[in-house]
């Protein structure tokens, strides 16, 4: 099993990450990390160590990266969602596991949801770790 897990920087997208390292042992499978940004800065840097020091201790070998494709748009998580589904199709992934923060319906409503257009699209199968 060939799992995505998508870090934002978030708690909860740490324990998603977390999670997947656990399920890919259980299943012989491997585990990709990324972090999508618009420019790599101190601030994705720090994402990608603390995604390293979770992979390290669960003995992972596999480095975290840093995607900058990013195109500035009104829905930013819809278009992190939209990359999400991208490179799962380009490098085949079986599933993603993915944090969620819990955020409110007016926050959804306007900035949308990377975990919602990831689930709904129905494309790949999605564990979602609060």
């Amino acid at each position: 099993m060939d799992i995505l897990t998508p870090v934002d920087g978030s708690d909860c997208s740490f324990r998603a990450l977390g999670f997947a390292t656990e399920l890919a042992d259980r299943y012989d499978g491997t585990v990709d990390v990324v972090h999508f940004a618009e420019a790599e800065s101190a601030a994705t840097d720090a994402v990608l160590d603390r995604a390293q020091r979770v992979l390290d201790a669960q003995d992972v070998d596999t480095d975290p990266e840093v995607s900058t494709d990013l195109e500035p748009e009104f829905r930013p998580s819809d278009r992190v969602g939209e990359d999400i589904l991208d490179l799962v199709e380009r490098r085949g992934y079986d599933h993603v596991v993915m944090g969620h923060s819990g955020a409110g319906a007016l926050e959804r409503a306007i900035l949308g949801s990377t975990v919602e257009t990831v689930v709904n699209a129905d494309r790949v199968p999605v564990t979602v770790v609060p």
